[in-house]
């Protein structure tokens, strides 16, 4: 077994450029829609990487897929949020980019290129990444091409075999929905943890009510979390739902993100020593703290806060 006294989170999956358009009417076809636009670093992988960091993992790093066109800026930008980037320069795609259209309910519609993300290749991969890993986390992202699907099986398969326990966010249901629930879930079998939310778990089961959906996959999987947004999340173990855990109330102004804040904050409390539910009280304050700002990743200015509830 590897020495894991460093403690360290590695998260493998997608850095991205988000252009967010936030527009408080509804989109016009065929002519202009005023929106407030921003170009911002992101990523569900990248995201709650450095949500971990901010809720203070001291070794954070993320192994992704990135263009030429972005990769220094990329570098950049996970530095300063303290993350290590182990990023791979991709010279024939360019860096992933999701448009995310906010509307006025701060819900969120994303238009999606993957491109150098999920080009993520087992030549990318070493077992040697997970020296001094404590926690190995894959963003269900990668499980939607062939070639980023394969390495994400094989960072799977090595942690277990130097027994790093490994959690899983599922990432879109709408992308679940074109792979099937039977490819996802067996090329998961493995992971310690999933992190999805109810439109996830749903897709992943055929159950409507979020309770019995986390019950079902935690039959699969010995630990699940359901992340339910502004209603909290559901923790399930063993085939039961064995608690349920609130949200801090927030006026929400971008929900981009907020599961990955999630991600990161639950991640960085379970390195700490935290059960599952208070882990998930972590990341419940994290997605709300992430609502009230524009973009995935943790806010930098304490005035972006301001529409937290008290």
């Amino acid at each position: 077994m590897r020495n894991r006294a460093a403690g360290a989170l590695l998260v493998v999956g997608d850095v991205v450029t988000d252009v967010v358009a936030r527009h408080r009417t509804p989109l016009a076809p065929a002519t202009d829609t005023a929106a407030e636009i921003r170009t911002l670093p992101g990523g569900a992988g990248a995201n709650a990487a450095c949500w971990a960091a901010r809720s203070g993992c001291r070794d954070v790093r993320v192994l992704g897929r990135v263009g030429t066109d972005a990769a220094d800026w990329h570098e950049r930008a996970l530095r300063r949020a303290a993350v290590r980037p182990l990023l791979v320069r991709d010279a024939e795609a360019a860096t992933a980019t999701v448009i995310a259209l906010v509307d006025s309910s701060a819900e969120r519609t994303f238009l999606t290129d993957s491109g150098a993300a999920l080009r993520l290749s087992p030549g990318d991969w070493s077992a040697g990444l997970l020296d001094g890993v404590a926690r190995l986390h894959l963003s269900g992202y990668l499980f939607f091409a062939a070639p980023s699907r394969e390495t994400a099986r094989l960072a799977l398969r090595d942690a277990r075999a130097a027994g790093v326990p490994v959690s899983v966010d599922p990432a879109s249901a709408g992308f679940l929905a074109e792979l099937g629930a039977d490819r996802f879930l067996g090329a998961t079998t493995g992971a310690e943890t999933l992190l999805p939310n109810a439109d996830e778990a749903r897709a992943l089961t055929g159950h409507a009510e979020p309770e019995v959906a986390a019950a079902g996959l935690s039959r699969r999987y010995p630990l699940v979390v359901v992340t339910l947004g502004a209603a909290g999340a559901l923790v399930a173990e063993g085939g039961a739902v064995t608690a349920r855990v609130a949200a801090p109330a927030a006026r929400p102004v971008d929900s981009t993100g907020a599961g990955d804040a999630f991600t990161g904050a639950f991640l960085a409390a379970r390195l700490a020593g935290a059960d599952p539910v208070k882990a998930a009280e972590a990341g419940c304050s994290a997605g709300a703290e992430a609502v009230t700002t524009v973009g995935g990743r943790p806010p930098t200015d304490p005035t972006v806060t301001a529409g937290r509830e008290a």
